[in-house]
Formats: structure tokens, C-alpha cells, sequence
């Protein structure tokens, strides 16, 4: 159970953003909640980001690994992690100042509940984006609405460490659709709570980013997270049928843009694996 003096540990992935990771930084510094520890786990950069998160001294603590992707990164930001209670924040978004009081109250209002997401403001290359009807932020059970896209803001989680122990860390094999992949094995059997404001700003439309460079193939990591998790055998018969028609659907949209664009063994491997699924 949390209190509203509860630690919070706040871990930011990241790779090559020395140019956007100090607003992240100070977007977390800055909070109105003072009991919290950052750790900002620098995946292998090259750029400024090593001196960068020296500058900082000991307001944060900084670890460093060789490039492994944004799963690994976030799984070693857990493992060295002090308290129970952990948040996220990407290297390229910011917290509203008061992100983790009003969250660390939500989950201490129902302490019952391991994982809990807010909504979110979108920002692509600098302007307001308006989120559309399928994105938008619900609470409860969401295992039906994550099967065909992400639902959660990786920036807007907070979750308790024993949601880990129970399902699990990043699958550090997923280059991309890694939080999908564990929001689906997440919200199979625990419901998210959702604290409904705006207290996450997210960024993005850059090439950088590994939505922008996965994007014509982030279907074949959902499809691959939906297979592991058929395969895992803790579905329960309802939600074993709308994954394989999820999975259906999607694999024969992504066979035939393969074959589309002329790659025809891919699409054929699509293709085939919906029809083992129909």
C-alpha cells in the first residue's frame, strides 16, 4: 500500500536525445511530489548525453550500458531501482508538475490496483495534435482495446514493482511495440486505473524516434506479441478468441501490404499464419 509520502522511482530511457533530455529531466526535478529518486538509464549514447547527465551531479543517478533498445533500458532502470513504486518518462516528454502527486494519491486510493496511466497532451513536430477516438484513455479492463493498438503512454505509467513480479519485465527481443506487448500481457488479469487528467506531454513525428522508423512494420511486432501470448496459454477462452481475430485481421492486412510493395515471402508468412488462426 502506498501513503502520500510514498518514494517514487522515476526511470528515463535514453539514446542520443542530449538536445531534448533536459526538459525531461527538469520536468521531473521540478515536480510538486518530493519523494522520488530519477534514474536515467543512457542506452549507449554517442552524442553529449555522458556529460550531460554529469552536469547534473546527484540530483539524478545515471547508468550506462551498451545500446540494447529501449526494453533493456527501462528493465535496468527496475533492477536498480530502490523503491516499489515506479514511473516512466521517456527521454523526449515532460511531466506536468504535479504528475506524481495527483498519481501517488490515485494509486493510494485504490492500492488494490498495481498499474495506473493519465491522459496525455500530443505535440508532433511542435504543434497541438488532437488525439483521435481510438486513442483515447480508459480505466478498468483494457486487454480488448490494447489487442489493436497501444492504449497507455509509456510516459503516463506508474505502476507497483509487484506488477513485474507477476507478469514479467520488458521482452527485451521487441526493437519496437514493447510497451504493447506488456500492456497485453499486463491487462489480462489486472485492470489499469485511470487518473483523468492531462499530466504527460508527449512529442513526437521525428525520424529519430523508433515509432517513426518501425511504422510501416509495427504490425509484425504486434502480431508477434499476440502470438507469445496465445502460446502462454493464460488467456481465458473469451480473450483467447479476440486475440486470434485481432491477430487475423492484422495479419492479413500486413500480408498483403507485403506483397504489395513486392515482399513476397514475408507476405506469404503472413498470410499463412492467419489462416492457422481463422
Amino acid at each position: 500500500m502506498t501513503s502520500p509520502s510514498t518514494p517514487v522511482s522515476v526511470i528515463i530511457p535514453t539514446h542520443n536525445r542530449a538536445g531534448f533530455l533536459p526538459k525531461a529531466i527538469d520536468s521531473v526535478l521540478s515536480q510538486t511530489y518530493a519523494n522520488f529518486e530519477l534514474i536515467v538509464v543512457d542506452d549507449g549514447s554517442i552524442d553529449d548525453t555522458p556529460a550531460l547527465l554529469a552536469s547534473y551531479g546527484k540530483p539524478l543517478t545515471s547508468l550506462r550500458q551498451e545500446n540494447r533498445g529501449p526494453a533493456a533500458a527501462r528493465n535496468a532502470g527496475i533492477r536498480a531501482a530502490r523503491h516499489s513504486l515506479l514511473a516512466f518518462l521517456d527521454s523526449d516528454d515532460q511531466f506536468a508538475k504535479n504528475k506524481l502527486a495527483l498519481q501517488v494519491a490515485a494509486m493510494e486510493a485504490q492500492p488494490e490496483l498495481l498499474i495506473s496511466h493519465t491522459q496525455e497532451t500530443w505535440f508532433r513536430n511542435g504543434h497541438h495534435l488532437n488525439q483521435k477516438k481510438r486513442h483515447a484513455k480508459e480505466g478498468g479492463d483494457i486487454f480488448a482495446r490494447s489487442l489493436d493498438l497501444c492504449v497507455v503512454g509509456m510516459s503516463t505509467v506508474m505502476a507497483r514493482r509487484e506488477l513485474f513480479d507477476r507478469v514479467g519485465l520488458f521482452d527485451e527481443s521487441f526493437p519496437c511495440c514493447e510497451d504493447y506487448e506488456l500492456w497485453l500481457r499486463a491487462s489480462v488479469a489486472h485492470p489499469f486505473l485511470l487518473v483523468d487528467a492531462p499530466l504527460t506531454v508527449k512529442h513526437g513525428g521525428r525520424e529519430d524516434q523508433v515509432s517513426v522508423r518501425f511504422k510501416t512494420g509495427m504490425d509484425r511486432f504486434r502480431i508477434r506479441a499476440m502470438e507469445k501470448l496465445l502460446a502462454s496459454a493464460i488467456l481465458t477462452p473469451a480473450q483467447s478468441r479476440l486475440a486470434r481475430e485481432e491477430l487475423v485481421r492484422k495479419a492479413i492486412l500486413y500480408g498483403n501490404g507485403c506483397l504489395k510493395h513486392g515482399r513476397l515471402e514475408e507476405g506469404r508468412r503472413a498470410l499463412a499464419l492467419a489462416a492457422r488462426h481463422v
